[in-house]
This record gives structure tokens, sequence and C-alpha cells, in this order.
């Protein structure tokens, strides 16, 4: 107990400088005085020491920060910037010695002098060994790092009400759940046995596409401390010449990226949720390589369907369906104003359209900013998949600073049948369109017989009065109007099989010459 008390009070020496700094600039004197104005350069550098800070007190604050870099409910945009940095900054001498752990899970499986170190993180270590004539990869968790991870989550969650209490009101509603999202997604990714269960369904997911390889797992091999699969060797996907020695073209390699993620995300309902360039490689053959699967996740049926509504909605521009959207994963709450949501979701597609530079990150951002209005949250699911589309995008945009995230997406949802393409989707909103208006037409008959019954009878007035008074108006412009209608009306029946548009274009030219000549004369 007493080391939790110690590093609890390490952690708030260590922070103290920032909360003092974010109160005051609410309050100059920190319990009276004005707010002040602090600019983007001074909240820049303040990110960055944050993020050294958390590299500094170990695995579960990198984590932390990695996880806060997809949550802009809480965290502004120049810190989520600083913190997606902590994606492949991790130390190395966290925890004990890995090796440990590979003589006491596998001593009498592998023969340990063919054993070697390969590469190190915060919570595991790589090796290669020899094991039944072939190499093959280890992913080890350092000893001891479970303990010293949840005795960080606990001093975390001792700061959460802390934090709640001088929170804005419309930021306490995620603060008091991010805690329990924290905790499980850490410790998660600390059960290597789920890791290589989730491994080994994306592999049978991928077993029909050539082109990604997915590490195949022994599963007499793994634990809950390690994960043993095939070693499969490749060069960095971002490294300047990966691609250009194995003759892969660079948007060709982007495009593999995000489908075979939104696959994952959208088709499969179980993801790999950290494809930052670390974790991506090419083979010699010019396959895409993904791995560590730690933070990974799977859907359930109904979440699968919502978060495919989220990317459907949002490639579409479709305000009421995001609107319901975000309500059924619970983002926004059930009694949110829907009409106040609805008019901020417009000025967002209002934002949106026309703009030829936008992207996922730019969409997602505008978003959560706009939602700000409103008490709202991002459950651990979804902002895992917000993180894919954001990292994801990140790393193909390295590829190809050119590539367009959203038009391979759309691309993806039509081959997928997702949504139609843009002809079908024009034709679907016609169809709907006319089975809302049907009703009204059917029962059309029945009250233009009623309204011209009651006129007949005399019991209806119709009042014709002007607002203003006459002008005299000009007869020409009707000439003017009917010759433009029957100009258009032969554009249009110019495609019909028959010359039809030759009696319209003459009826336009008398009316035409009408016009001319009531101008002339009058």
């Amino acid at each position: 107990m007493m080391g939790y008390y110690l590093r609890f009070l390490t952690v708030l020496v260590r922070f103290l400088p920032f909360v003092t700094a974010f109160l005051r600039d609410r309050r100059r004197f920190l319990l009276f005085g004005p707010s002040r104005h602090v600019s983007t350069a001074v909240h820049r550098d303040r990110a960055e020491r944050l993020t050294e800070t958390m590299l500094e007190l170990g695995p579960a604050f990198i984590k932390v920060g990695q996880v806060l870099s997809t949550r802009p409910d809480i965290v502004p945009p120049t810190y989520v910037e600083a913190f997606a940095s902590l994606q492949d900054e991790v130390p190395e001498d966290a925890g004990g010695d890995p090796l440990t752990v590979v003589e006491a899970e596998l001593g009498d499986d592998l023969d340990l002098e063919t054993l070697e170190p390969v590469a190190g993180g915060s919570l595991a270590f790589v090796y290669t060994a020899e094991y039944e004539g072939e190499r093959i990869a280890l992913k080890v968790r350092r000893p001891g790092i479970v303990s010293r991870i949840e005795r960080d989550l606990r001093v975390i969650s001792g700061f959460v009400p802390l934090l709640a209490a001088f929170a804005d009101e419309r930021q306490q509603y995620s603060i008091e759940n991010v805690a329990d999202d924290f905790e499980n997604i850490i410790l998660q990714e600390l059960d290597f046995g789920r890791e290589a269960s989730i491994m080994a369904e994306i592999e049978d997911n991928f077993a029909d596409q050539d082109r990604v390889v997915i590490p195949t797992v022994h599963p007499e091999l793994c634990s809950e401390r390690v994960v043993a699969m095939e070693y499969v060797r490749g060069e960095k996907v971002t490294d300047d010449r990966a691609l250009e020695n194995v003759g892969v073209e660079p948007t060709d390699m982007a495009t593999l990226i995000a489908r075979s993620y939104l696959k994952m995300g959208l088709v499969d309902g179980v993801f790999h949720a950290d494809p930052h360039p670390g974790n991506l490689s090419v083979t010699d053959e010019g396959r895409l390589v993904i791995y560590d699967y730690g933070m990974s996740q799977r859907l359930s049926p109904q979440e699968q369907d919502d978060i495919t509504s989220l990317y459907r909605t949002l490639v579409r521009r479709d305000v009421d369906g995001l609107l319901n959207t975000l309500i059924a994963l619970e983002v926004l709450e059930p009694t949110v104003d829907r009409v106040a949501a609805r008019q901020v979701l417009e000025l967002l597609i209002e934002n949106l359209e026309g703009r030829s530079d936008i992207t996922w990150r730019a969409i997602i951002t505008e978003l959560f900013a706009r939602l700000h209005e409103f008490p709202f949250r991002i459950p651990p699911n979804v902002m895992l998949l917000v993180r894919v589309g954001t990292v994801g995008e990140g790393v193909c945009r390295t590829l190809d600073p050119e590539f367009d995230f959203i038009a391979a997406t759309r691309s993806f949802l039509v081959d997928y049948g997702i949504i139609e393409s843009e002809l079908e989707a024009l034709f679907e909103d016609v169809r709907a369109d006319l089975r809302e208006s049907a009703p009204v037409l059917a029962r059309a008959p029945a009250r233009f017989d009623s309204v011209f019954g009651q006129l007949e009878r005399g019991e209806l007035v119709v009042r014709t009065d002007p607002v203003d008074p006459p002008s005299g108006g000009d007869p020409a412009v009707g000439y003017a109007i009917v010759a433009g209608s029957l100009f258009v009306a032969a554009a249009v029946l110019t495609f019909h099989e028959l010359p039809l548009e030759v009696g319209s274009v003459g009826l336009a030219l008398v009316f035409l010459g009408l016009y001319v000549r009531r101008r002339w004369t009058g």
C-alpha cells in the first residue's frame, strides 16, 4: 500500500505544474481573477513536455497518452497531435527480463540456444527461435509488468474525481467513463492469450487475400504471457526505398492498407487497432505484413452494424442517419435535443461540402468539436475504430501525400454493397421520396373534390388581393418566361427517339418573337 501512496505522490508532483498552468488559464490567480489567453505555441510546448512526462512515468501512462490521442471529447487538438507521437516512442527498460518468462513457459519446447532478440517495448520483448525446423517469433510479456500497470491504473483512477471537479461541465460526462475505458483497453493488451486468439481469427478472415500476410499463430506455444507466431521478414512500409525495391507503387500500397483495415472493421467485425508504421511492413514479394495485435478488438453484430452506419452516413453526408447512428453508438445520449443536434450536424456537413483537402481526421475532429455543445463520450470500440481511421490515414498519406482516404472508403463501401453507387443512390432517394409521397397523392383526388364542392356551394372564399398596389406589370415578361420554358423542354426532349424537340423549339421561337415585338412596340 505504501508503494501506491508513494507512486500517487510522485505522479502528483510530476503533473502539478501542468495542472497549475491549466487552472491559471481559467482563473489567473487560481481561485479568482479573469481567464487568460494562451497562444497555440504555448499549448504546443506544454503538450510536448506533457508527452515527455508520460514517457518517463512508464507503460501505463504511455498507454493513457496513446488513448488520449484519440479522445477529442477530452483533449484539445494540439495535445491530440502531441500524444500521437507516443505510438512509437516507448522505453525498453520497463519491467524485468523477458528471457526468464521464455525459460519458464517454453524451456521444454524450444532450444533456448537458438533464441535471438529482435525488438523491445514497454510491455513486451520480441525474440526469434528455432521450432520444428523453422524460425518463429515470440512476443514475450515482461515479468512484473502487470502489477506495475495495475498500481498505476489505481493511481489514475484516484485522479479522475479531481479532474472531474475542475473540468468543464461538457467534459465531465466523458471523464467519468474514461478510467474504466483505459483499464479495459490496457488490461486486454496485457492478455497475450486473447491476442493470439484474435490474431488467428484475423488470419482466417484474410485467408483468401494473397497480398496481406497475418503471421500464423502456434497455439501450442501460446499462453497468457507469450504469443508464438510465424516469423515473417519485411521492411517498414514507410521506409523511403522499401516499396521501390519491391516494385510496388506507394498509392497501391496505401489503397491496400486502407481497404484491409476497412474490411476488418466493417465486414469481419474483428480488427487490428494499431496501424502505425512500426506495425506495417512489406515483404520481398510486395505483400503487406501486419504485426502486433495487442491493441485489437471484436465487435458485436449490433456494434458492427452501427459503426458501418457511421462510415456510411459520413461518406453520404446523411445528417438524419448520422444523428441516429451517434445515438445508437451511445456517443450522444437518447435524451439529447435532436433539433439542436441536427442543426449542429447540418453545419458540419455544410462546412465539409466542396472542400478538396478533406481528410478522415478532419471530419472526425470537426465532428467532435461541434458535439462539444452536448454531453457526449466516445465508447472504447468507437474510439479504437476512429483511431484506426486516423492513424491508418496518416500512414497512407505518408506513402502518398495526395491519397484520398474518403474516396477509398467510398469505393470500398460500394464494392461491398454497403452503400450504392452515385446513380443507384439517386434512384434510391427518388424511390424513398415516392414512398413518402404516395399516401398524400392517393388522398389528393378526394381532397380536390371536397375543395371544388365547397367552391360550387359558395362555402369557400379565396382572397386574391395583392399585398402591394398593382404597378401595371409588363406583359412581355410572360412571353419571355414561356419561351424560356419551351427551350428547356426542347433540351429535355432531345433524348426522345421522336423529334418532339422540333415542335418545342418552333413554339419557343414564336413566343420569343412576340416578346421582341412587344418590347419593340412598346
